[in-house]
C-alpha cells in the first residue's frame, strides 16, 4: 500500500535514516495516525511492527517502497502501555495478565485490550466512531426501524467479530431515543457509543466497571423500571435466559450474538439450555422474538472501504411455528417467501451488492450460504 508523504514524513523526521520509521512516543500518536487513515483497529505487539486493520485487511502500517518500521521490542511495548494505563489498570495487568476497558481521549474513543504473552505485551485497540450513525446512514431497511417500535420482545443483531454489530445496535437504540419517551438501559463491555438523552432517559453501565457481569447487570436492570434494555453480548446461559424473561415480561431487549445467520442464531440461543428445558424455551422464543439482523462487512470492489451485506428475519406466524417445532432448518425457505414483510436472505443481499458493482464476484461466492445457487447466478 502507499501512504501520502506528509504523515510518513512527520513520523520519520526524528531519525537520520528516512527509510526507518521509529517507535512513536505514545499510544495516542499511533491512534491519531490510524484515525487519519480510516483504520478500524490498531495492534502494537512485541516483536512485530505496528499493524492496523484497514478496510478489513490486517497489514503493517508502514509497508511502502520507501518506508518500513522495525519490530517493537518488549521494552517499547511496556513503555507504551505504561504511558496510558492508570494505576488500577497496571495492577490488574500485572495480577491477571490482561485488562480491557474503554479508552477516551480528547480526539476519540477506543476499545482497548492489553495482554501479557510469551514475548512481552500486546495491545489491541478498536477505534470507535463517536458519531452515532442513523438507520438511514447505515443503509438499513425500513423494517429495522419498524422492529424498534415494539414495546416488548427481543431483537438480535448478529455476525462475526468486527462486522459492525455495535454500530447497528447503536443506530437502533438512537432511533428509539429519538422517537419515544422511555427509559433505556445499556449494558456494555466496554461502553462504546455515548448516548445523549433525546426523548428518552438513558443509563449506560459498563461490565467490570459498574457491575460484575452481563447477567448481574441484567438482573439489576429489571429492578430499575426500564422500557428498553440493550445487552452488549449474550454469551452465556444466564444472560440469555434473563434476556428472554425480560422480553416476555414487557421490555424491549436488544442484544448481539456471534452467529452468521438467522437459523444459526436461533440454534445458538436454544442450544445453551439443558435439553429438558428446550421445548419450553422454543415456545418462549417463538412468542418473544421480533426479528434478527445478521450482517457482515464485505470489501468494496474499488478498494475504498467495506459495504454491509445483511440478512433480516421478521417473526411471522410461519417463523414462530418453525421455532416452536424445532425446525429452524426450514427458516431460509420461509424467509424467501416472506420478502413482502421485509425479510432478506444473505445471498440475495450479496447478489444485489454485486449487481450494483459494490463487491466482486469472488467475494460474493466466498461468502454465500448456498454456493451452488450463487455460481448458477453468475453463469446465467
Amino acid at each position: 500500500m502507499s501512504l501520502e508523504a506528509e504523515p510518513v514524513a512527520q513520523a520519520v523526521a526524528v531519525v537520520d535514516d528516512p527509510e526507518i520509521v521509529p517507535v512513536l512516543g505514545s499510544v495516542d500518536e499511533y491512534l491519531k495516525f490510524c484515525m487519519q487513515y480510516d483504520a478500524s483497529d490498531l495492534h502494537l505487539a512485541t516483536a512485530s511492527p505496528p499493524i492496523w486493520r484497514r478496510y478489513g485487511n490486517l497489514q503493517p502500517i508502514w509497508d511502502t517502497d520507501t518506508h518500513t518500521a522495525k519490530p517493537l521490542s518488549a521494552e517499547d511495548t511496556l513503555r507504551l502501555a505504561h504511558g496510558f494505563l492508570n494505576d488500577v489498570q497496571r495492577q490488574q495487568l500485572e495480577a491477571r495478565g490482561d485488562v480491557d476497558f474503554a479508552y477516551s481521549t480528547e480526539f476519540g474513543r477506543f476499545r482497548a485490550s492489553i495482554v501479557k504473552q510469551r514475548l512481552g505485551i500486546d495491545m489491541a485497540f478498536r477505534i470507535i466512531n463517536t458519531h452515532i450513525r442513523s438507520v438511514a446512514e447505515l443503509g438499513l431497511p425500513d423494517t429495522a426501524r419498524t422492529l424498534c417500535r415494539y414495546h416488548n420482545g427481543i431483537i438480535l443483531v448478529t455476525g462475526p467479530v468486527g462486522c459492525g454489530k455495535s454500530t447497528t445496535l447503536a443506530a437502533l437504540v438512537d432511533a428509539i431515543n429519538e422517537e419515544r419517551q422511555d427509559h433505556i438501559i445499556t449494558l456494555e463491555d466496554p461502553i462504546e457509543y455515548v448516548f445523549e438523552p433525546k426523548g428518552c432517559h438513558v443509563n449506560q453501565r459498563e461490565v467490570h466497571t459498574h457491575t460484575a457481569s452481563f447477567a448481574a447487570a441484567l438482573r439489576g436492570a429489571l429492578r430499575e423500571d426500564p422500557d428498553v434494555i440493550m445487552v452488549g453480548e449474550m454469551r452465556d446461559l444466564e444472560t440469555i435466559s434473563l434476556a428472554i424473561t425480560a422480553a416476555e415480561t414487557g421490555h424491549l431487549v436488544l442484544g448481539t450474538l456471534h452467529t452468521g445467520n438467522a437459523p444459526r442464531t436461533l440454534d445458538r440461543v436454544l442450544d445453551v439450555f439443558p435439553s429438558d428445558q428446550r421445548e419450553q424455551i422454543r415456545v418462549m422464543v417463538s412468542e418473544s422474538l421480533r426479528g434478527i439482523i445478521s450482517q457482515q462487512l464485505v470489501p468494496r470492489a474499488d478498494g475504498q472501504g467495506r459495504v454491509m451485506a445483511l440478512e433480516l428475519l421478521v417473526n411471522t406466524p410461519a417463523v414462530a411455528a418453525n421455532i416452536r417445532d424445532g425446525k429452524t432448518f426450514m427458516l431460509p425457505g420461509v424467509m424467501q417467501t416472506g420478502k413482502n414483510v421485509g425479510m432478506i436472505i444473505m445471498d440475495d443481499s450479496l447478489r444485489s451488492l454485486y449487481s450494483q458493482g459494490y463487491i466482486t464476484r469472488e467475494e460474493a461466492e466466498s461468502r454465500a450460504e448456498d454456493k451452488v445457487l450463487m455460481r448458477k447466478f453468475f453463469e446465467s
